[in-house]
């Protein structure tokens, strides 16, 4: 299923810049970064609860915040680019890693 997951992290402290990262590095680990805060993630559901926690049990509630959109299995046909950077669709594309 296609999961577009966009965050806010506070990054006024060293923690909330490490907390950035961290985040933008989960998120990689199973998707593709298509804006500086956003990422599409094509995970099966039981990938998408181990990524979830992962997110959630690193974010502060106090100061962050996490946006999860639920596109489903058909997801992928719901999106519409337009402009600069276009992504690379994962399931399309050749990717190097």
């Amino acid at each position: 299923m296609l999961v577009l997951i966009t965050y806010d992290v506070s990054v006024l402290t060293k923690q909330g810049q490490r907390r950035l990262r961290h985040i933008a590095k989960t998120c990689l680990d199973y998707g593709m970064r298509v804006q500086n805060s956003v990422f599409e993630c094509e995970v099966a559901p039981d990938q998408w609860v181990t990524l979830k926690q992962a997110l959630l049990e690193t974010y502060h509630p106090e100061e962050d915040s996490l946006r999860f959109y639920m596109l489903g299995s058909k997801g992928r046909r719901k999106v519409e680019h337009f402009g600069a950077k276009p992504a690379p669709d994962a399931l399309r594309d050749t990717l190097i890693l």
